[in-house]
């Protein structure tokens, strides 16, 4: 594997030697989710140019940088995990204020998004030293991009939702009340619990990427309410790391031309039409040009 990559690190060299990497610096690295191949040039330039690396996991991180050719003492890597956080930024900071790079690592993915990272760049940052990313892969970006979803583009990231059932179940009720999309992300060993309750959404749609990036990847669309059985129909589909978007809220356009009127009427009854018109825009999120339009003409309109 690491002679696969020989070439990559020459290119990666090569690509950033121009470019300025600070010294007393955290650079917060993403690296693959299953496919080492989605490893950027920057990120392996910086990974042979730091001097220390925390990780979430240091035998994990270890490997990883094996299977890229890059070899690092011992003593370079550093522990940090969410037991462990706040005493281990301290001792990033001690190595920060020797003029070291450091690079933080979570298992996989974007560091501090479901992972740790939060507390070490806050506690980093109020010490006075810099902080850079090297963006790379996301497991909440890369389902959303194959989700086909409608809508504004806006979406919530809600990270793994409770293990516990009666929370869980409270969190997807909350969940039904929210029209934007919703990322979020769950373990396998409680794929089954979560897709039970979350058949409770009924005819909502939802997108399941499980495996994302590895050989087994799998992406399904399907009504919530079809999410158990998809599971049961295949064992293979239980096992692996799952990324889902709940789709937004679909309202048809008549039902929300119905409701704007309906709103608009009763406003109407109450206020002048400009401001009519405005409450009722900015409730409904219908255009405004066509309210004032309806509006005129219902003030037209015999009685």
């Amino acid at each position: 594997m690491v002679q696969r990559f020989d070439s990559v690190l020459a290119a990666a060299h090569e690509a950033c030697a121009a470019q300025d990497h600070p010294q007393a610096c955290l650079y917060v690295l993403a690296t693959p989710i299953g496919n080492l191949a989605d490893i950027g040039l920057r990120a392996l330039h910086v990974l042979s140019l730091v001097d220390a690396l925390a990780c979430e996991d240091t035998r994990h991180s270890q490997a990883l940088l094996r299977g890229y050719g890059i070899d690092k003492p011992a003593h370079a890597f550093l522990a940090l995990h969410q037991h462990n956080e706040h005493s281990a930024a301290e001792q990033v900071i001690v190595r920060l204020q020797r003029g070291e790079r450091v690079a933080y690592l979570s298992d996989a993915g974007t560091p501090a998004i479901s992972d740790p990272g939060a507390r070490l760049v806050a506690g980093v940052q109020g010490a006075g030293f810099r902080v850079v990313p090297i963006p790379g892969v996301s497991s909440v970006t890369a389902v959303l991009s194959v989700s086909g979803c409608q809508g504004d583009g806006s979406f919530v990231f809600l990270g793994f939702l409770p293990s516990k059932s009666t929370e869980r179940q409270h969190a997807i009720q909350t969940m039904s009340q929210e029209n934007r999309a919703q990322v979020f992300l769950e373990a396998p060993h409680r794929i089954q619990a979560l897709a039970n309750d979350v058949g409770a959404l009924g005819e909502r749609e939802i997108s399941v990427g499980r495996e994302l990036t590895k050989q087994f990847e799998e992406v399904a669309r399907m009504k919530a309410q079809d999410f158990p059985s998809w599971l049961q129909a295949n064992p293979h589909r239980s096992r692996g790391e799952f990324a889902m978007v709940l789709h937004p809220q679909v309202v048809s356009n008549d039902k929300a031309h119905h409701a704007g009127d309906a709103l608009l009427d009763m406003l109407l009854a109450e206020l002048p039409v400009k401001t009519a018109v405005k409450l009722a825009a900015q409730i409904s999120g219908e255009s405004r040009n066509a309210l004032y339009e309806r509006a005129l003409q219902k003030k037209q309109a015999p009685t």
